[in-house]
């Protein structure tokens, strides 16, 4: 294993000073990052996508546990200390420069994707990665640091009313979510205003009939008029009232009371 400067020396000696533009937060501890980067299981001989490594601090602990990683970073300043990862595990890590936005789902799996999600980013990122029509994904497993509030939504139950909206349904729908570890902010440079969560999410079998597209629309329907009946929500949405009405479900329910198996029934009917 070779022997790598302290983070905090790399961060200062190239002035990468966080981001607030592009949502960074530096992880320094490395004992921290190696139980990130341990959360997928063993990585020896896996390939990994990496979204926003920075200064390289989870890469350096995916890169121990064996991983082949594929890191895409925008921030053109973080390069050359990502460059000098890359010859301290050579043939280990390929940079992408650019916006993981156009660049984070044309990948060939499987491989697991791990990463510190910009916070400016991360949602779009992972209901991008939930979605399209084939299933199983490419990626083995989702190893991803939210907020901890966005963690909590991802993993919600209509126990929940208050963190169970559109974001649950669709982790949960053809997907195991589990929230595996909590941060505290002041493990973070600089620390955030609030506490992040990683959040492990892996496929599960996806229910039989059912169009992942119109699954979404449905969501989107519920749950952007969350305080509505879905008698009023979901009136726009062409079957949907009728769908309701054929599987017994009251129009007069608001979206945060339906299950995930519920969402799935009324996605099922409309997608005959």
């Amino acid at each position: 294993m070779p022997e790598l400067p302290p983070l905090r020396e790399v961060i200062a000696r190239h002035g990468l000073a966080a981001s607030k533009a592009l949502g960074q937060n530096f992880l320094f501890d490395e004992h921290l990052l190696d139980r990130i980067a341990a959360i997928p299981g063993k990585l020896a001989g896996q390939q990994v996508l990496e979204v926003g490594p920075g200064p390289g601090g989870l890469t350096r602990a995916l890169l121990r546990a064996g991983a082949t990683v594929t890191a895409i970073e925008m921030d053109r300043r973080c390069l050359p200390a990502l460059a000098e990862l890359g010859e301290a595990f050579p043939g280990q890590l390929r940079v992408l420069e650019g916006d993981a936005m156009k660049l984070a789902h044309g990948n060939e799996g499987p491989f697991h994707i791990v990463a510190n999600l910009p916070y400016n980013v991360g949602t779009a990122l992972f209901t991008g990665w939930l979605g399209g029509e084939a299933w199983p994904p490419q990626w083995s497993s989702l190893t991803l640091m939210f907020q901890q509030e966005v963690a909590q939504r991802i993993v919600a139950s209509p126990a929940d009313p208050s963190a169970f909206g559109r974001l649950a349904v669709l982790a949960q729908w053809r997907s195991s979510a589990k929230i595996a570890m909590k941060v505290h902010r002041s493990a973070f440079t600089p620390p955030p205003k609030v506490m992040s969560a990683v959040v492990h999410v892996t496929p599960a079998e996806m229910p039989q009939g059912v169009s992942a597209r119109m699954l979404e629309r449905l969501t989107e329907a519920a749950f952007g008029q969350r305080r509505k009946m879905l008698r009023q929500s979901l009136k726009g949405l062409p079957g949907a009232l009728a769908a309701l009405e054929r599987l017994g479900i009251d129009t007069q329910r608001r979206a945060e009371t339906l299950s995930v198996a519920e969402f799935v029934a009324v996605a099922r009917e409309l997608s005959n």
